[in-house]
């Protein structure tokens, strides 16, 4: 009975998580979101962001798909049903209240074949050798992506993680936030990524979207 009730009034739940404060998952209009105290992590604004990200994204439907920062799995539920990717997903995320989420208010784990991690995103791409045709980077802390995702040193790491002619794409920023963090990505040229930047992204985001450069023999 939740969802016709959803159109009347918000139905909310809490949880408290170590990284994220609060987190709130919501009944409105029919849908599931859950929230930050300041941002969405799932199924609404972000929802409509990664759409627009992943619209542009061309790696082959059966690749390999690691996502850095799993949310509710808005994601990987755009993967699997809009744009019909069916390879295996590995979801990083270091909250595992979210993961807990994830899987009783989401229902992400029907989205087989899927391995959800919990584990700092940093140290996961620094120590794998699995490669990957598409990495989906979406990490907040509410309003702010953590300062270490725009090191030189994780986008090499990122840059090793993908296959010939693999993409990212990277949520990088809210408004006007990270421009210095991300102008400075953008001129390194020591990555192996060529990155094209997507800007105001339902009048709110920043979304890098890049591909592996050929390598040099």
């Amino acid at each position: 009975m939740k969802k016709p009730f959803s159109y009347l009034w918000p139905l909310t739940k809490t949880y408290d998580s170590q990284f994220s404060g609060k987190l709130e998952v919501t009944w409105i209009n029919g849908r599931k979101v859950l929230d930050s105290k300041n941002a969405n992590y799932s199924y609404g604004a972000l929802h409509e962001v990664l759409d627009r990200g992943l619209a542009n994204i061309h790696a082959d439907r059966a690749t390999s798909v690691l996502l850095l920062g799993l949310g509710g799995g808005s994601a990987i539920s755009l993967l699997r049903k809009k744009y019909g990717y069916y390879g295996k997903i590995t979801a990083v995320e270091i909250d595992q209240t979210i993961i807990d989420i994830s899987r009783k208010e989401f229902g992400i784990e029907e989205h087989h074949p899927l391995e959800l991690i919990c584990a700092d995103a940093e140290a996961y791409v620094k120590s794998q050798s699995n490669k990957f045709g598409l990495i989906i980077v979406d990490i907040f802390l509410d309003l702010t992506v953590p300062e270490q995702f725009f090191s030189a040193s994780f986008w090499q790491n990122i840059q090793r993680l993908l296959k010939p002619q693999g993409e990212v794409l990277f949520n990088a920023g809210i408004n006007a936030a990270h421009e210095e963090q991300i102008t400075s990505l953008l001129k390194n040229g020591n990555l192996g990524i060529n990155f094209r930047k997507m800007e105001e992204v339902y009048g709110s985001n920043t979304l890098l979207l890049g591909e592996k450069e050929p390598e040099v023999l």
